[in-house]
């Protein structure tokens, strides 16, 4: 399976339509891989908070149309990262005047949507996104030919028990598009290393670049193997970073080392 990470350079001088148009051309390019994935809240950036309602869309807005069209075009599965995403109100009285998400979206080779994912974990604490965005509820998992995926999104990546609900939904391959900071870069990859080792799958995180409302990105977008091996790691700049692996090595992984079957789950409170 080919997989191409593209770790896009959030410009804050490049408009979001120019960007949008700039990237369906790169996913265009990426007609050999199999899988392309894009970062977190690309068209606006991940720490822009203060365009986070401004640049809101509907699902089926103006990213959904470019990626779809270059999906297809490319004849690639797509993972579009994610967008701030403007919802109905609860009355269902006016478009777009809902909650805001982080919401990601995927496309089949035929341009199709195939999964929509809403970030279950907000960053911010008791501001930014944690504040601006609503939760997600639900944990998405999206079959290939080749491998089953299993969706998250950047801060997602802290909370183990999200991706042990992606593996007993049947993730074989973890994705996840961040707007990660320079300043916990570390962090990015011990935890992207971990999710993989602990699931026994990989792990593809994809970044941005650049610098998003003064906050620089970390980029180094990796690829990890069910091992916990990396297979390959972007540097800092707008970069594709491709890689071949093959999906069978997780069934192979898990049958040699099966720590999966020693869980031991409802041990309930701890005694005191």
């Amino acid at each position: 399976m080919r997989a191409s990470l593209l770790q896009i350079d959030v410009n804050e001088g490049e408009s979001v339509e120019s960007r949008r148009l700039r990237v369906a051309s790169l996913v265009r390019e990426q007609a050999r891989a199999d899988l392309v994935v894009l970062p977190e809240l690309w068209t606006t950036g991940a720490f822009a908070y203060e365009d986070f309602g401004s640049e809101a869309e509907p699902l089926e807005g103006p990213t959904y149309d470019a990626m779809a069209k270059a999906a297809s075009d490319a004849g690639v599965w797509l993972h579009a990262g994610s967008i701030p995403e403007r919802t109905a109100s609860d009355s269902g009285s006016a478009a777009g005047d809902g909650p805001l998400y982080n919401t990601s979206l995927v496309f089949s080779p035929s341009g199709d949507l195939a999964a929509v994912y809403r970030k279950i974990h907000r960053f911010g604490f008791d501001k930014g996104e944690a504040v601006l965005m609503g939760a997600g509820q639900e944990l998405v998992t999206v079959r290939l030919p080749s491998t089953t995926l299993g969706v998250a999104t950047c801060y997602d990546l802290r909370f183990p028990e999200l991706f042990r609900g992606l593996v007993d939904a049947g993730a074989e391959t973890l994705v996840v598009p961040a707007g990660w900071p320079e300043r916990r870069r570390a962090h990015w990859t011990l935890l992207a290393q971990a999710r993989a080792v602990e699931n026994q799958a990989f792990v593809l995180a994809c970044g941005t670049a650049g610098t998003h409302a003064g906050v620089p990105q970390a980029g180094h977008s990796i690829v990890v193997d069910p091992w916990g091996e990396v297979l390959a790691q972007a540097g800092a700049g707008e970069q594709v970073l491709t890689v071949e692996f093959d999906p069978g090595k997780v069934a192979v992984t898990r049958e040699q080392f099966p720590a999966l079957k020693d869980r031991v789950l409802g041990l309930g409170t701890p005694r005191r």
